[in-house]
């Protein structure tokens, strides 16, 4: 007769088994899974859903009460994308962007068509096609950012030489002129720290930093003459917001009491005065100006874990540049850190009177689908560098 003992020590080793492969699995995942980037974007998303919803109760009203809804269909297009593109080898991205610039181009131009591109707030930066409606200088940004990123990692790509240098800065100039024309200063501007910094990361030499920085210096001055009327309102107006405080310094003045009406924990959601009695301007109060009704709601505690969730999701960035397994991964993750980084930095701070009011959203948390989408389509090409951080490069296989 068979003995029932050495059944069960062989049951116990295949449990024992089965228990190993489910650790190896888990550990697999989460050494593929970035959670100090998923922690802070999912928290700030949270965050943006949250008062988009209670911004849209207060002001009242069937479009601004919805907004909640057309923003969560956004987020979940945005992470879907997310999803799919961080398990996407990104290296696949260097060659794609020889396709996205030249549409991106094109879109450009097509929005500045009278009758085919839509004005916003004074601006012609959107295209509708029926219920759908887009920013086109979005995907210039990712366009620009793929782009320099691949062409200065390129084998023997060298940015001191002007032969490499070039056409990095004609692939900003060409967008750069085409978003000012819609007129959207604050996007375009934002061109030139993209290429400076992935042009510092690729170890462009700091006698041409300092060049540039000497240079702009000296166009700044003259550059301000060809402004138009309203953006040099807003330079004088942010120099002293009590010249007109009843026009063009109100939305910075009423900003900045919101912000100091919090206090140290705040009034409570959904118990602003600022937002709801109109001092704060309800057509962007979930947008541009979404960071004063959370600082009036949540106080500086509330306003403190936005601010850290910002630079934790930065550092996390910045750790996967340094992780990254070849120079195109490190540019691209600098170029994101560099739209994040001063998309957050000027939101808040034409809020509180460091920078003059521009119509830069808040990454992750205003309302807005193109930028939304945009932002967490980054982040994905982030995670995908992550998770390749220890593959050789499809090009060398």
């Amino acid at each position: 007769m068979k003995q029932s003992v050495p059944q069960k020590y062989d049951l116990k080793q295949e449990e024992n088994a089965g228990h190993g492969r489910i650790r190896m699995f888990l550990g697999s995942v989460l050494h593929h899974v970035d959670f100090l980037q998923i922690i802070p974007m999912l928290i700030l998303l949270a965050i943006g859903a949250c008062f988009i919803y209670g911004i849209g109760q207060q002001v009242g009203g069937f479009a601004a009460a919805t907004f909640w809804k057309r923003h969560l269909f956004y987020m979940g297009i945005g992470l879907t994308l997310w999803a799919v593109i961080s398990f996407v080898d990104y290296r696949w991205f260097g060659p794609a962007s020889a396709v996205l610039y030249p549409v991106s181009i094109f879109l450009l131009v097509l929005v500045l068509i009278p009758g085919v591109g839509t004005m916003y707030f004074g601006a012609r930066s959107w295209l509708e096609f029926g219920p759908v409606n887009f920013q086109p200088a979005e995907i210039a940004k990712l366009a620009v950012i793929l782009a320099c990123a691949w062409i200065l990692s390129m084998k023997g790509a060298d940015v001191n030489r002007i032969l490499w240098m070039l056409p990095v800065l004609a692939l900003a100039a060409l967008p750069f002129v085409l978003i000012k024309m819609q007129p959207d200063l604050g996007s375009a501007l934002l061109l030139l720290p993209i290429v400076g910094f992935t042009a510092f990361a690729a170890r462009l030499k700091w006698r041409y930093l300092i060049i540039l920085g000497v240079l702009a210096l000296v166009v700044l001055p003259t550059a301000y003459f060809s402004l138009k009327d309203y953006q040099k309102d807003r330079i004088m107006v942010f120099l002293d917001p009590e010249r007109d405080p009843q026009n063009r310094g109100w939305n910075q003045i009423q900003a900045e009491i919101a912000i100091g009406s919090g206090g140290f924990a705040g009034k409570g959601f959904m118990q602003s005065t600022q937002n709801p009695m109109g001092y704060l301007p309800q057509t962007v109060s979930n947008s541009d100006f979404i960071f004063p009704v959370i600082a009036e709601e949540t106080g500086f505690l509330g306003s403190l874990l936005v601010v850290l969730m910002y630079m934790l999701l930065l550092f996390s960035i910045l750790r996967t540049a340094l992780l990254a397994a070849d120079d195109f991964g490190r540019y691209l993750c600098v170029g994101i850190a560099t739209v994040i980084f001063f998309h957050s930095v000027i939101n808040i701070g034409m809020c509180i009177r460091l920078t003059p009011v521009t119509g830069l959203p808040l990454p992750l948390i205003s309302y807005g689908g193109t930028f939304l989408v945009a932002v967490l389509v980054y982040l994905g090409i982030v995670h995908s560098i992550y998770v390749h951080r220890e593959k050789n490069s499809i090009m060398e296989l």
